[in-house]
């Protein structure tokens, strides 16, 4: 083979794998385990969702420092629990970050310093704020769950759990849904916001399980894609994605499974 015809080889494959030199992306997305993404916009914007490093046992050991996150434009709360907010209050410190949480909860934060009442973004489900851009919409949707804020000992309310859709600069629109069960309103997610992708809680026992989240993604919500979340990190979390793959069976819903600290460009 020439070495005009090898440079034509490695372009085309360039091209069929999508990493072409220069190419845009509508967004970029790194998992870190459990529940913790982050999300980087097309125009550079970086959020932060359910901050969960330090002591996430999934979080590869090199990327547990919060100085590696770099720039956090927003940081995402769905709920109070531990495995969601472990690193929430250093990371809107060293940041100084918003920090978007259900409305009740973020009383709690504010009233217990955790983070300055300045940097509280308080909200409730069904509302659509745009904090770091009028061209990137966020709306606080339902999870059934529970919430509670652990502070030095004491156990506080925190309001109730969240999920939340983040519409993108292109329109594209991302699920997050927190730590949920299967919910009949999903359906109307679905139907309402048409979700292109969803990042979904597969572990069990405290949330959904593998086949009650095909049944939630495939019956229900339908996006186009799915990333599998909430799983592995501690004993009772025991769901797969390979179990809800098999139990998604035949449906049109692909199954995108991310390995933490990958990340994934589109």
């Amino acid at each position: 083979m020439g070495i005009f015809s090898s440079i034509r080889a490695v372009l085309a494959a360039v091209v069929v794998f999508g990493i072409g030199v220069g190419q845009s992306h509508a967004f970029e997305l790194q998992w870190f385990g459990q529940s913790a993404f982050k999300l980087t916009t097309e125009s550079g914007k970086v959020i932060v969702i359910d901050p969960f490093l330090l002591k996430n046992p999934k979080t590869p050991e090199e990327l547990k420092d919060l100085k590696k996150l770099g720039k956090v434009d927003l940081i995402l709360v769905t709920h109070g629990h531990f495995d969601h907010t472990a690193d929430v209050q250093a990371l809107a410190e060293m940041t100084g970050a918003k920090v978007g949480m259900n409305a009740d909860m973020g009383s709690v934060y504010g009233s217990l310093g955790l983070v300055p009442k300045e940097q509280l973004l308080r909200w409730n489900k069904s509302g659509t704020v745009m904090p770091i851009g009028d061209n990137i919409k966020i709306t606080m949707v339902r999870a059934e769950h529970s919430s509670t804020v652990t502070h030095e000992g004491a156990v506080h309310a925190g309001g109730e759990p969240v999920g939340y859709v983040i519409e993108l600069e292109n329109g594209y629109r991302i699920y997050h849904s927190g730590d949920t069960g299967v919910f009949g309103d999903m359906k109307m997610i679905g139907e309402y916001y048409k979700p292109d992708l969803a990042l979904v809680c597969i572990g069990g026992w405290f949330t959904m399980g593998p086949k009650e989240a095909a049944y939630a993604m495939g019956s229900l919500m339908k996006p186009k894609m799915v990333i599998p979340m909430h799983y592995g990190t501690f004993p009772p979390l025991k769901g797969t994605p390979q179990e809800m793959i098999d139990a998604l069976g035949d449906s049109p819903v692909e199954v995108k499974v991310m390995t933490p600290g990958e990340t994934l460009m589109m």
